[in-house]
């Protein structure tokens, strides 16, 4: 009893231990569910929500009623020029890679701009940014999407690395390490989280917050394109709405693991777990075979209610 009362339920924590007992939960709807692949299977599957969900979670951060609603459109812009730009040549991935991150930084740039200097709000700026995105895609492939995933993607991504481990679980947990000393190690994260509180008093404190707040969307926009590259190495082909279907698990997932949508406080480790929790709820309602339609209503009425409570008990939140 002592150790149970000395563990600390912060949303991550509680979070991860949600994950866990739909994992089991699973194994009594399906007896098959519970084993070592699939284990693997739906971390590998969160990795992918995980990785875009990142530059939400420094978005939401920042406080200011911010949500990037353009990493949908970044994500399947960045997987689509990759599959052009490489066109299954293994040595021309970096290049690929180089060119679809400079793109969504400076989309996330653009988002920066019109919401710190031209005061748009955030949810206008980035819809709006999602829109042209979109729109530009049409323009330019015409609705032809031609190119190819270089197997290498495949390889290093998706196929087990390391102990029957896919290599996008290596990497996303070495970009959780990266966005930890971020968040905790440098200037910019301790900016962050000022102005999430309150905006006002770090401008008075001496903080450049139109700079933070550019520096944010841009990372948003580098990470969502990174997302969309690392999609590609999955799923090996594109459409024009791949991205589409993560928009709003990024930022259910960064909510389900603690972080306050007022901004100001939480952590990439609690959207890793909200990520899980997501994934975790999704598989357990295709084990269980319903119509897509009544799927989709039971996650979003879970969703809801997840939210709900995390609002409500402010003593969960860090």
């Amino acid at each position: 009893m002592k150790t149970v009362k000395s563990i600390p339920f912060t949303p991550p924590v509680v979070a991860v231990l949600l994950a866990i007992g739909l994992f089991f939960l699973g194994g009594i709807l399906n007896p098959g569910f519970v084993n070592p692949d699939q284990a693997i299977n739906i971390v590998r599957l969160s990795a992918f929500l995980g990785i875009i969900a990142a530059g939400q979670t420094l978005v939401i951060l920042s406080g200011g009623e911010g949500i990037d609603l353009s990493i949908g459109a970044v994500v399947t812009l960045a997987a689509i020029l990759t599959f052009r730009i490489n066109d299954g040549q293994n040595s021309l991935v970096l290049w690929a890679l180089a060119v679809v991150l400079a793109v969504g930084a400076a989309i996330g740039f653009s988002n920066g701009l019109g919401i710190a200097l031209l005061k748009i709000p955030p949810l206008v700026m980035t819809l709006g940014m999602a829109g042209v995105v979109q729109g530009l895609l049409l323009a330019i492939t015409q609705g032809i999407l031609e190119g190819d995933t270089a197997p290498i993607m495949s390889r290093l991504i998706a196929r087990p690395l390391f102990l029957g481990i896919p290599g996008v679980i290596f990497i996303w947990l070495v970009l959780a390490a990266l966005i930890w000393l971020l968040l905790e190690r440098t200037t910019y994260g301790k900016q962050l989280f000022g102005i999430g509180v309150n905006r006002v008093t770090s401008r008075l404190s001496g903080v450049r917050v139109p700079v933070v707040v550019v520096l944010t969307y841009t990372l948003s926009g580098l990470l969502a394109a990174f997302g969309g590259f690392m999609l590609l190495g999955f799923t090996g082909t594109v459409f024009l709405n791949l991205g589409g279907p993560f928009l709003f698990p990024t930022v259910a997932a960064v909510v389900v693991g603690g972080t306050a949508l007022a901004g100001g406080k939480g952590s990439y480790f609690g959207t890793m777990a909200g990520a899980l929790v997501l994934t975790l709820l999704t598989s357990l309602l295709t084990t269980m075979q319903l119509p897509e339609a009544f799927s989709q209503i039971i996650l979003g009425v879970t969703l809801l209610v997840l939210i709900s409570v995390y609002g409500r008990q402010r003593g969960l939140r860090q």
